[in-house]
């Protein structure tokens, strides 16, 4: 649930009894420590010793944790040990005493003759000397202070989250600072009132495996996840004292299953047609890369370079070929050889002159180890998903956080391998206050996978009557047909935002008046086209699509997160348009919404009947149809027979699946009789999939005879 000055501690005791009706064990709420008054996310703290005034501070927190637990809720919360705003007392007590402040070690701070750099000027305003305060514009300073201001554009004097300098990094690789800044988690953590702890950007520490083992050394075993961004077949690191990540890895894994790989060469080829940009993926991103290593990152390769002795340009290009968010290399431990093996294969990509910082990266000196790493996360960050993704999208539900866009389709038989892989209580998820795209968009989306003639058709129609930008234009198509319907304004603000970051015509910090009038132009002329008769031709399929997603999600080993407002139909795009409002009780306002919420209501009722991390076993149809499943039982019934107590079965490539029909495919069910909890029907031993997929897409089966 996503916290705001509107949405307080207040609201959610408010709705205790709905979401235990609807099966909900824990609330996981964003950050709740203080942060900038208005800020409406929460990952801008001010002051760790404070629980945030503006949602009902101590007191409105216990209050609501009570109204929880009577109503068997638990609560996790989500911390942010990386960073906090650059408006708080320590560092203001840092800017006024320089390195003798009793808080210089709170902040990883580069001091050049005893001063830090504050990217701040912008005009030819020139400060204010207040009394013993420095007023520029909005910021404020001690005068005299141990700072310099410098040009808004310059990197500052210290570590930052990403290119955001009103973000600055913390060392809670010192004891004394972490626990100064987790001392309000830990007594929420002492006193029973928090149960789970998600934990925001682990890549941005000095040491993440260090910090998690020093947070388990003090909050036990409470159950902790981290927002780790896995590509491809990255795996988390084994010796990480946490449950498992926020969920990207299987939020992607999940999407895939119901993309058609079919669909790849002709959606490729309707891209490159209306874009102009190339068929391939990688060097777009290289190419993204390249940029905002220029664009944002210039004090920070430059930083690298003086600890590491090396020349800035070939730091660059091995920042711009790491092929994940960072390497994982303790200073004084021999590097893991998989960790050897990403470095020195990017670096194969690269100029001769790259081969020696390779080995002062991996063997050098701590400082040469740990800064090389934190500054691959925020290049991948900001030319992946804040750049590279807005550029090449020939099907954008593929375009996600930890996403791989030219990957198109997961089969059934990779799906089961990463299921039994899988730390049993990881987080899994669909859609979350970072995704790209609300999940009900993405299942629209995957449609178009299957059907890229009829789509290509709809986007020439459009294309004729309203055209703006070939670089933007059929991204906007795309969005417009997902998250139908949408209006102006709402489009409007997602289309500034993806022109932004793709940063081919204007940028956050380029804008161009001109540029944008004419986007929001196209956007008042596309939304009066007859888009919704497209969306609603394949909406039967989306819809299909959307459950047999849920309910794999819901029921595949982890522990399932249901982002705000998504029991029912969410056709949110990135953000901030994901974090609106959300009204409670969710009432079903079309059939769509009526079997989400059942599908959703009844997994998660069905999950906290199961016992803890029940076993996977996977289920395989039979017949001609057999790809268009994914089937798999989960638990041991309660007499300890070591027979599963629940089965799950989704339809998957709905749109060829019309065209055949389930034929005499069928499954069989696991020994026993078995109750579909979303119509009542009783199943047992083998079943024609044309009858046990007759009313919805899916179906979630308990065992009826223990």
């Amino acid at each position: 649930m996503q916290l705001t000055p509107d949405f307080g501690f207040a609201q959610v005791a408010e709705i205790a009894g709905y979401l235990r009706d609807l099966g909900v064990s824990h609330v996981y709420l964003s950050p709740i420590l203080q942060s900038t008054p208005e800020s409406r996310h929460g990952y801008d703290v001010t002051d760790h010793s404070r629980i945030r005034e503006e949602f009902g501070g101590a007191t409105g927190f216990r209050e609501m944790a009570q109204q929880l637990a009577a109503h068997d809720l638990g609560v996790v919360v989500d911390i942010v040990p990386n960073h906090m705003n650059t408006v708080n007392a320590q560092f203001w007590s840092l800017l006024k005493d320089g390195p003798d402040s009793p808080y210089a070690n709170w902040f990883d701070i580069e001091w050049v003759d005893g001063k830090v750099a504050l990217p701040v000027l912008g005009d030819d305003t020139q400060p204010v000397v207040d009394g013993d305060v420095l007023r520029y514009h909005e910021h404020s300073y001690p005068h005299p202070g141990h700072y310099r201001l410098v040009n808004w554009r310059e990197g500052p004097g210290y570590r930052r989250f990403f290119d955001v300098s009103t973000l600055i990094g913390l060392r809670v690789e010192d004891p004394a600072v972490l626990f100064a800044t987790h001392e309000v988690i830990f007594w929420l953590l002492d006193e029973g009132l928090v149960e789970g702890l998600r934990v925001d950007h682990p890549d941005g520490l000095a040491d993440p495996r260090g910090y998690l083992e020093r947070l388990r050394a003090r909050a036990g075993e409470t159950w902790t996840v981290v927002e780790k961004i896995l590509i491809g077949p990255e795996r988390l690191p084994d010796d990480w004292a946490c449950d498992g990540t926020t969920g990207y890895d299987v939020l992607n894994r999940v999407n895939g299953l119901f993309v058609d790989p079919a669909g790849k060469e002709p959606l490729v080829r309707l891209f490159t047609e209306l874009t102009g940009q190339p068929e391939e993926y990688r060097p777009v991103m290289a190419q993204a890369k390249r940029e905002v290593l220029d664009l944002f990152f210039g004090a920070e390769v430059d930083r690298l370079a003086r600890v590491t002795s090396y020349d800035p340009a070939a730091l660059r290009e091995l920042l711009a070929a790491m092929p994940v968010y960072r390497a994982y290399v303790a200073p004084g431990e021999p590097p893991p050889p998989e960790q050897v093996e990403i470095v020195e294969l990017a670096a194969e990509a690269c100029s001769p002159a790259v081969q020696p910082v390779v080995r002062e990266v991996l063997y050098g000196s701590a400082e040469s180890i740990v800064r090389f790493q934190q500054t691959c996360g925020p290049v991948m960050a900001k030319g992946v998903e804040d750049t590279a993704l807005y550029r090449w999208y020939p099907l954008a539900c593929l375009n996600e956080v930890g996403g791989e866009p030219d990957a198109f389709g997961v089969t059934v038989e990779e799906f089961h391998d990463y299921c039994a892989e899988l730390r049993p209580y990881t987080m899994t998820t669909l859609s979350t206050h970072d995704t790209k795209r609300s999940e009900d968009v993405r299942a629209r989306l995957s449609v178009l996978s299957e059907m890229p003639e009829e789509w290509a058709a709809a986007v020439s129609e459009w294309s004729s009557a309203v055209r703006f930008d070939p670089r933007l234009d059929y991204l906007a198509w795309q969005n417009l047909m997902a998250a139908w319907p949408i209006s102006v304004d709402r489009f409007t603000d997602y289309l500034l935002k993806a022109a932004r970051e793709a940063k081919t015509a204007i940028s956050w910090i380029n804008p161009d008046p001109a540029y944008e009038q004419g986007l929001r132009e196209f956007a008042e002329a596309a939304v009066r086209l007859p888009i919704g008769e497209f969306t609603e031709r394949i909406d039967p399929f989306a819809m299909s699509n959307s459950l047999g997603a849920k309910v794999v999600q819901l029921m595949m080993p982890g522990v399932p997160d249901v982002y705000q407002g998504n029991e029912t139909t969410d056709f949110s795009l990135v953000d901030p348009d994901n974090r609106r409002p959300v009204t409670y009780p969710r009432k079903p306002e079309t059939s769509w919404d009526a079997a989400k919420l059942l599908v959703t209501t009844q997994a998660l009722r069905l999950r906290r009947r199961l016992e803890g991390a029940a076993p996977y076993l996977p289920l395989w149809a039979e017949g001609e149809a057999a790809e268009h499943v994914i089937a798999f039982a989960r638990g041991r019934a309660a007499d300890a027979r070591d027979r599963p107590r629940a089965v799950a079965v989704a339809t998957r490539l709905p749109v060829r699946l019309a065209r055949t029909g389930w034929g005499a495919t069928t499954l069989t069910l696991p020994a026993g009789t078995w109750r579909d909890l979303l119509t009542g029907s009783l199943y047992t031993g083998r079943i024609p999939l044309a009858h046990l997929l007759g009313q919805y897409p899916v179906v979630l089966l308990e065992r009826h005879d223990l």
